[in-house]
């Protein structure tokens, strides 16, 4: 059976005692579990005393994790058995390091796939690669404030009025998104500064593309308008949204965290949830941005097109 490895790093400022601690023990999981938060309504029974859970959802599936082998603070062995949507049995590990004054925690898994899904080993190591990386962000925020920023609303399926925009379209890797879109809006809200009569609500980003294997994204920033002025900058482009039934994810927190929004939606819509309407990409539209609230109550809404 085709075979892949996943593995990710992250830096808590805690102590690796503090660390193991919590991650050897279930009953923590649900607040930090990438996988959990995608379904609030996921049946979840932790036993042996922290040691051993089941869980069973209609989106993320069934299976078992147990503890077999802890080497504390530094080492810490597990397996997971899934049952649903196939049936396979991976060893998953962390790995901890003193770093300075705190810990580096690397997560690991070593997964199989049917043989019939061989073409797909890029791809799933990729999507649970971002997996991992959104739960070790979790983990982190969860060890070292108590919490974590990130609140899903499931609004369902509604109403799109539709708009036109001005934006700014560009093509980037994942990890320079951050730096490019800000730089974006910076000169959007800069000619809206100077625009407010034309600006007809709040800001929004349309993803185009979103490769996951090649690491490449395509995006456009925006502002809706009343109309598309006579005159925009060079970089400027003009686009129309169309009315259109969306299904709709809330998140509140920080922004670091907003992929879980975006993986709950793939999912949802990979599960056939809702039929999703092609030819119209997904987009995010900002209810309050950076700086006019705290980051752990900014609210940014995730539609996705539906067809009908």
């Amino acid at each position: 059976m085709p075979k892949f490895t996943v593995t990710k790093t992250i830096t808590i400022q805690a102590s690796p005692e503090k660390v193991y601690a919590i991650i050897s023990d279930y009953h923590h999981w649900p607040a930090w579990s990438p996988w959990l938060i995608t379904e609030p309504g996921v049946n979840v029974v932790v036993k042996s005393g922290g040691k051993e859970y089941t869980w069973e959802g209609k989106r993320t599936g069934s299976g078992e994790m147990k503890v077999l082998n802890e080497g504390a603070p530094h080492r810490l062995d597990m397996v997971v058995n899934f049952l649903k949507p196939w049936k396979s049995t991976s060893p998953v590990w962390f790995d901890l390091k003193p770093q300075g004054g705190g810990t580096e925690v690397t997560w690991g898994m070593t997964g199989n796939l049917p043989f019939f899904l061989f073409f797909m080993t890029k791809m799933m190591t990729a999507y649970l690669g971002m997996d991992y990386q959104r739960g070790l962000l979790m983990l982190k925020d969860y060890i070292e404030t108590g919490s974590v920023p990130s609140k899903l609303t499931f609004k369902g399926i509604q109403p799109y009025a539709g708009c036109t925009y001005i934006g700014i379209k560009n093509n980037c890797t994942m990890d320079t998104l951050s730096g490019k879109m800000s730089d974006d809006f910076a000169k959007l809200s800069a000619w809206a500064a100077q625009h407010a009569g034309d600006v007809a609500g709040p800001g929004f980003s349309i993803y185009h593309t979103w490769d996951v294997v090649k690491n490449k994204v395509a995006y456009t920033s925006a502002f809706p308008v009343k109309q598309v002025p006579g005159q925009l900058p060079a970089e400027f482009i003009s686009g129309l949204i169309p009315a259109m039934n969306v299904n709709t994810i809330a998140h509140t927190g920080t922004y670091a965290h907003l992929s879980n929004a975006w993986t709950t939606q793939y999912m949802m819509q990979r599960n056939k949830e809702y039929k999703y309407r092609k030819g119209i990409d997904p987009f995010e539209v900002y209810a309050n941005m950076p700086g006019q609230v705290p980051d752990e109550h900014l609210v940014t809404e995730i539609h996705f097109p539906v067809a009908g």
